[in-house]
């Protein structure tokens, strides 16, 4: 009889184990989610923003065109990014292009006095802000997954139902180079 309530509580235990890190890789797999639909709800947000902003600058700069093609190009490249990698090397190449708008609204006085211009600036420097508030979210949601994932014993539940490591939001080396790399504007 002492032998059937010993494996009775070692099958509790096991069972109770399974089922409370089960429903925390659950839990921690929901918030990634949860993060990169924060990301994606921001970069539309700034990309909503960008026609507006080209169409303000484009009524002081008109000679510029190259710079609003790259912008338009780049904010194209983001909308048809999909996945954490892609998404990540397309926002970098978009906020190259960013700069070289804003580099070229510096050159002309009348446009960064225009109230638009001020509003809609302004309003992209929030949603970076946001932006970079939602990639270390995500991030830190993503630590704390693939950690559970890949430590002993929760990776054996992990590997049963099949949870995976994610992709962090980062740019590659040379993508952060390429990106911390001063903009020069010509005239």
């Amino acid at each position: 009889m002492l032998a059937v309530w010993i494996i009775l509580g070692v099958v509790v235990v096991i069972g109770i184990f399974l089922w409370a890190t089960y429903n925390s890789l659950v839990t921690l797999r929901v918030r990634v989610d949860e993060a990169w639909s924060d990301i994606n709800v921001q970069l539309k947000r700034r990309l909503d923003l960008i026609p507006n902003l080209i169409e303000t600058v484009k009524g002081y700069a008109q000679h510029e065109s190259g710079v609003f093609q790259a912008v338009t190009e780049a904010r194209a490249n983001v909308i048809n990014a999909s996945g954490v990698k892609d998404t990540a090397a397309a926002e970098n190449q978009f906020e190259g292009a960013l700069k070289s708008l804003f580099a070229v609204a510096e050159a002309y006085p009348d446009l960064k006095a225009n109230a638009s211009f001020v509003e809609l600036q302004r309003e992209l420097v929030d949603t970076e802000d946001k932006i970079q508030a939602s990639r270390r979210f995500y991030n830190s949601g993503v630590t704390g997954l693939n950690t559970k994932v890949q430590t002993f014993p929760a990776n054996i539940v992990a590997g049963m139902f099949k949870f995976e490591n994610r992709e962090f939001f980062d740019v590659d080396e040379t993508e952060r180079a390429a990106a911390n790399k001063p903009t020069e504007v010509k005239f």
